[in-house]
C-alpha cells in the first residue's frame, strides 16, 4: 500500500487518528476494526499528526456514525453508499446495529483492491472500483430504495463546480437520496493545507471551502437538513484531558465555524 501518491497518500491520515483517539480516548470513540489494521500502516504513517488533528478527523467519524444511524433507523431497508471510501471502517462499526442497510464503498481501484485485501468479502457490503465522479457506480444501487451519500473528507480536494455539478448528478440519479459531507471554511482551508504539507503530502492539497451552507445547498438544488460542528460533545466529554493547545483550537474551530458537517436532501 506504500505505493500510493498523491491524493491516495490520505489514505492512512483517517486511519492513524481513528487508531490514536481510539487508545486515548475510547470513552469518546473506539474504532476496534481500525486498530486491528494498525500492522498495514507504512513506518511514517503518523508524521505530522498531533492529537488536534487527530480529534478533528475522529470527530467527523464520530458526528457521521450518529447521522447515518438516524438515517438507518428511519427506514426499514436503505442503502448507505459510502463516495472515496479510503479504509473507511463504518461498517464495523455499524452494521451490527443497522440490520437494514445495505453497505457500499466506492473508490479508485488501488483503493478497493487495498481494501479487499484487508476485509475480504463481506455479507451485505459491495465495494465498487471506480471513480466517483465518473458516476458509472450508480448502476450498481438500487436506486428504489432511500439511499445516503457519505462523503467524508473528499470534496475539499476538488473545485466547487466540479462538486456542485457531482451532487446535482446524484440527484438526478437517487430520486430518494440525502448526502452527509464534511465542509471546512475557506480560513480553515489554510491551516489544513498546512498541516497536509507536514505530512508530506503536497500534491493533495484542499480547495473547496464552504462559509454558508444555505447558499452552498442552494447552488446544488438540494435542501439543507443539518449543519453540525464538529466539536461540541468532544469538548463536552474529555475537558481538560485534552491538551491545552488541543482545546483551545477546537474552541477557535467552534467559534468561527471553520469544520462543519452538512445533511442534504438531493433534488432532481
Amino acid at each position: 500500500m506504500e505505493r500510493f501518491e498523491g491524493v491516495a497518500n490520505t489514505l492512512f491520515v483517517p486511519l492513524v487518528a481513528r487508531i490514536a483517539i481510539s487508545k486515548e480516548f475510547p470513552e469518546y470513540f473506539v474504532d476496534e476494526k481500525a486498530l486491528e489494521l494498525e500492522r498495514y500502516l507504512p513506518d511514517n504513517a503518523a508524521r505530522g499528526s498531533s492529537q488536534y488533528t487527530n480529534m478533528a478527523s475522529v470527530a467527523r467519524y464520530y458526528n457521521m456514525d450518529q447521522m447515518v444511524s438516524a438515517f438507518a433507523g428511519a427506514h426499514e431497508r436503505c442503502n448507505v453508499v459510502y463516495l472515496g471510501a479510503g479504509l473507511e471502517t463504518a461498517y464495523d462499526r455499524l452494521s451490527d446495529r443497522l440490520p437494514g442497510v445495505r453497505w457500499y464503498e466506492v473508490d479508485l481501484p488501488e483503493v478497493i483492491e487495498a481494501r479487499r485485501t484487508v476485509f475480504g468479502t463481506r455479507e451485505r457490503e459491495v465495494t465498487i472500483p471506480d471513480d466517483m465522479f465518473d458516476m458509472g457506480w450508480v448502476r450498481e444501487v438500487d436506486a428504489t430504495l432511500p439511499t445516503l451519500l457519505v462523503v467524508s473528507g473528499v470534496f475539499q480536494y476538488f473545485h466547487e463546480e466540479q462538486v456542485m455539478g457531482f451532487i446535482r448528478s446524484c440527484g438526478k440519479a437517487f430520486p430518494k437520496a440525502e448526502m452527509i459531507l464534511d465542509a471546512t471554511s475557506t480560513s480553515g482551508l489554510k491551516f489544513t493545507n498546512w498541516f497536509i504539507k507536514r505530512t508530506g503530502n503536497a500534491s493533495a492539497l484542499m480547495y473547496f471551502g464552504v462559509d454558508d451552507a444555505e447558499a452552498l445547498a442552494k447552488k446544488c438544488g438540494a435542501e439543507l437538513l443539518e449543519e453540525r460542528t464538529f466539536f461540541p460533545d468532544a469538548l463536552r466529554m474529555l475537558g481538560k484531558r485534552l491538551s491545552l493547545v488541543t482545546r483551545v483550537s477546537m474552541r477557535v474551530a467552534e467559534s468561527k465555524r471553520q469544520a462543519l458537517i452538512l445533511r442534504l436532501r438531493l433534488s432532481a
